[in-house]
Formats: structure tokens, sequence, C-alpha cells
């Protein structure tokens, strides 16, 4: 089995192990799989850390009215909003974008990206997100905030 073949194997069988989906049951995938042997595959294996998840939210600066969020006005979002929620910390970060709004036009502005990690047992932690989302469509009148979520393996 190629290093590709193993690799993505593991990482169904990750999937399927974490409840992720991948439409393969970890059953399914070969133990052979599960056992890398090249250089790379057992360097990415022996990482430390523990698995958290980790969420990254997409905000357009753009205000309907004309202008945008400035960088005040979202540190200022950030102070009220997210660091009483995150105490222990996240990143931000600053970006060009574009989306197509429910109205079919497609916009172009300066984004900011904030990335939370947090473990598992952060019960909290999902409805803190959507307060932020909702916080902020409401402070700026946005039409969305974009969220994904990922597993992630962390060390500190």
């Amino acid at each position: 089995m190629s290093f590709t073949s193993r690799r993505t194997a593991l990482a169904v069988f990750a999937a399927a192990a974490l409840g992720l989906g991948g439409g393969v049951a970890a059953s399914a995938v070969p133990i052979a799989s599960a056992t890398p042997s090249t250089p790379e595959a057992v360097g990415l294996q022996a990482s430390p850390g523990e698995l958290w998840k980790r969420t990254e939210l997409y905000f357009g600066t753009a205000k309907p009215g004309g202008g945008e969020v400035t960088d005040a006005e979202f540190t200022a979002f950030t102070d009220k909003a997210v660091t009483p929620r995150f105490p222990d910390g996240f990143t931000e970060l600053t970006g060009r974008g574009q989306w197509r709004g429910a109205d079919g036009v497609v916009s172009r502005e300066k984004s900011k990206v904030i990335i939370v990690v947090f473990p598992f047992s952060d019960r909290e932690a999902n409805r803190e997100i959507e307060e932020i989302r909702t916080d902020y469509k409401r402070a700026f009148s946005q039409e969305s905030v974009l969220r994904t979520d990922s597993v992630e393996k962390v060390s500190f």
C-alpha cells in the first residue's frame, strides 16, 4: 500500500473513530493502514498533544450603509464579546475575502478571522460561539458570520 493510500485510510479510520463520518465504518479499514511505516507518517503519529475542537469565525467588515468596521471597532467587539467567553485566548487574523450575499451580489471586503481551540470537555463553548456570531451580526448589521469546525491535535 502506498503512503498516500495509508494516509487516506488512516484519516478515514480517525474520522470514523471520532464520529466525524467519512462514509466508511472503522472496521472496514485494514489494520495494516493504522500502522504507518514511513518516516513522515511515524512523525505525524508521534506528535505530542491531545484532541481538541477548533472553531474559526469569519467576520466581514463591510457595513450595509457604506464604510467598514474599523480595527478599533473590532477590537472593542472582541473585548466585549470574545475575551469574556474565551479568556484563555484566541487568535485574530486580518485578511481580504469575498462572498455572495442573499441578494446575489458578490462583495469584496476586509475580513477578520477569530480562531479558538478548546477541549471537548468545554460544554459551554458551542453556545458561546453562537452568541459571538449573533452579537456581531446584530452590532454591525451583518447577514452572516461563517463558522468552520474541526478537530486538531493540541500541545502547549
